[in-house]
């Protein structure tokens, strides 16, 4: 354990109690180290949102274990409160409970407390560190601010004299994923206000990585068209409108190394190119597609890429999202080779899954269990979060929102669509993040828990339908103080001539918040006949009808702010064997099944390949097992697309916000996790 995880769990001491209520305004608990590093010692964390969801969970989970001298869920219960008036909590809690008070306050008194706060816990550890090292008088605000630049993001803005200078840097810091907050990228933008690098709309660039991307993209366009590059326009309705272009640097060393990644990633897509001059510099390459075997290269490296930046056993959720990301623009990329080329790299790519399950699965048993405490003001972690997120979005004035779940689609499906969209509609963007569906990755658990906002074992009763949806996200936004009338749930959609009754409805004045099912993917996916490469062919047919860019300008037409993700996602899946149980399984699914007991979950044959995994947020006789690896229950030799398990491509789901004009492009703290 750091020193930092060391001095919060020291407030904690074993046998000391078994409730306890932490007056933790800052979050520090809800932090993946402080979190592992307390269920090591068997205490649970669990913050009080609600007073009857906490009673329920508490009295039917530990102290009605406790009460008759055994152990229960945890050997120890921390009631994690954020709120300023603790006399908000029931009186019977505080009664019985040992109280500790953390604040990021307390434990950095010398630095300044509005400053430290817009930090995200990820950085706590480094800032610790640095203040326990560094820090032996009171700093002031600018100070602070200067003093967190140069130890937790390495930057000094008076040191970024010249563009290379700050391109460099700029790029370094969204390639690590950790873009500013926006209070010390506004701090960056005023020191270099009177500087050369002025005109630049330095703020946003630094603090908003969607932003950044847009930027470099469009740059990079601008840039190879000097050496005479043409871009290939088939396909595209309409000329790009070149609207964040800048003179960057991308012959300069140290940009080049950064930019090339990022080509390889998919964090950046290479440029089609028509026209290709002779003596094109080497390293320009990575950036064009202009043989047919440009794409291939791209691949083949840039699944070498992948394997080398895998997350290691001690990741975050952001560095899997981030993987996960990487993993979809390879797969889509893959997706789109011709058959000898994707026949040629298919044991590569196979090679790269197999690898990122592993570790994936590792990570999840260990972690997983932290993910639904987590925070969720910068964006959701969990699907079951993104309701609660929307709320918040609300309150910040997104009046209207529509939430749009394409129902399993996965990450590289959505980067095919979005590709197509990007052709279609100019003003068409993206803020590309992404969250964890629920395990088991099954509609009806994971589907459920995003539209009502709650974890699976709090909808027990119709864990096995999605017939209680619609009902449940109206219960939420009802608790949330909007009227019945002002909350619309429709699925099914998938066609162009489904959006005038639709549009009938949301054009209403009276409608705030639109939960929309687009089930065109999980169809198309269920039918599958030829693997997700041929998935992709028949996505492609399906964009070609317009009906996902007809849907998504209607809804900015009137108004809404658009949200899109998914319940789970999908994989190409080898069988290992039919289970068959009769009813002795409560849950079917081609990736997992559920069992009501120990004794019913230990009946599958030893000849089949799988595993038992209970998680967090399922009822306690409900108790999965899954097929290992790839595998699924059908017949040997059977190869099917599939879900349910928790291969890096079902567990990871995009979670996007949808702008239809440049000039949307949030540069505040909520759109740096997006």
């Amino acid at each position: 354990m750091s020193i930092w995880a060391d001095r919060i769990l020291r407030e904690f001491p074993a046998d000391l109690s078994r409730f306890w209520i932490a007056l933790d305004p800052d979050g520090l608990l809800l932090d993946e180290t402080i979190l592992l590093g307390l269920r090591e010692r068997d205490f649970e964390v669990l913050p009080f949102e609600d007073s009857v969801s906490f009673r329920t969970e508490y009295e039917e989970r530990y102290r009605s274990a406790w009460d008759v001298g055994q152990k229960g869920t945890a050997k120890a219960l921390i009631l994690q409160w954020r709120g300023a008036d603790i006399n908000s909590i029931p009186w019977d809690y505080i009664r019985a409970a040992r109280q500790v008070s953390l604040s990021l306050a307390d434990l950095f008194p010398n630095l300044n407390y509005g400053v430290v706060r817009k930090l995200d816990a990820e950085h706590h550890e480094g800032l610790f560190q640095a203040y326990q090292k560094h820090v032996t008088q009171l700093l002031g605000e600018a100070e602070t601010k200067n003093f967190v630049l140069t130890h937790i993001f390495r930057l000094s803005p008076y040191l970024l004299n010249r563009p290379e200078d700050f391109w460099r840097e700029a790029l370094r810091l969204h390639y690590r994923g950790a873009g500013l907050p926006s209070l010390f990228a506004n701090h960056v933008a005023t020191v270099l206000r009177d500087t050369s690098l002025g005109s630049l709309p330095i703020s946003e660039l630094l603090a908003s990585k969607p932003f950044m991307l847009r930027a470099i993209q469009e740059s990079w366009a601008r840039f190879v068209a000097k050496y005479g590059v043409e871009p290939d326009a088939r396909g595209r309705d309409q000329e790009p409108v070149e609207g964040h272009a800048y003179d960057v640097p991308f012959d300069h060393p140290d940009v080049r190394v950064i930019i090339d990644t990022m080509f390889l990633e998919g964090a950046l897509q290479p440029i089609e190119a028509s026209v290709r001059p002779e003596h094109l510099p080497d390293w320009i390459q990575v950036g064009l597609i202009d043989d047919p075997q440009a794409l291939a290269h791209l691949v083949s490296e840039g699944a070498k890429r992948n394997v080398a930046s895998l997350p290691s056993e001690g990741a975050s959720h952001r560095d899997w999202v981030e993987a996960a990301r990487r993993l979809g623009e390879l797969i889509y990329r893959f997706n789109e080779l011709k058959a000898a080329d994707a026949d040629n790299l298919q044991g590569q790519l196979q090679s790269l899954q197999r690898e990122a399950d592993a570790r994936l699965k590792d990570w999840v048993l260990q972690h997983f269990a932290d993910l639904p405490s987590l925070p969720v003001a910068k964006a959701p972690v969990m699907v079951h979060h993104v309701p609660r997120y929307l709320a918040m979005r609300r309150g910040f004035g997104e009046d209207r929102i529509a939430l749009l779940v394409f129902d399993g689609l996965a990450l590289d499906q959505w980067a095919q669509i979005r590709d197509h969209l990007s052709t279609k509609l100019p003003d068409f963007s993206a803020d590309e993040g992404g969250c964890f569906a629920w395990l088991p990755t099954l509609t009806s658990i994971s589907r459920q828990a995003l539209f009502s906002g709650l974890k699976p074992r709090e909808f027990q009763g119709s864990m096995d339908s999605t017939a209680q949806e619609s009902s449940l996200w109206t219960k939420f936004w009802q608790e949330n103080g909007l009227r019945k009338p002002e909350v619309v749930f429709q699925k099914g959609l998938k066609r162009s001539d489904q959006l005038a009754l639709l549009e009938d409805v949301l054009s209403k004045p009276t409608t705030k918040v639109a939960g929309l099912v687009v089930d065109m993917v999980d169809e198309i996916v269920h039918g599958a006949m030829l693997g997700k490469r041929g998935i992709a062919g028949q996505i492609r047919e399906w964009c070609d009808t317009g009906f996902i860019e007809k849907l998504f300008l209607m809804l900015a037409q009137h108004g809404y702010h658009i949200y899109l993700t998914a319940d789970h996602g999908n994989v190409d899946a080898d069988g290992i064997g039919r289970l068959s149980q009769g009813v002795v399984s409560e849950m079917k699914g081609e990736r997992v099944r559920a069992y009501r007991s120990e004794d019913l979950a230990a009946s599958v044959p030893p000849d089949i390949d799988a595993f038992q995994f209970s998680g967090p947020g399922l009822p306690s006789d409900f108790l999965p097992v899954y097929a290992n690896e790839r595998g699924a229950f059908v017949p040997r030799g059977n190869k099917i697309v599939a879900h349910g398990g928790m291969a890096l491509e079902e567990l990871v789901v995009p979670f996007v916000k949808i702008r239809m004009k440049k000039e949307e492009h949030a540069t505040d703290s909520t759109s740096d996790r997006i």
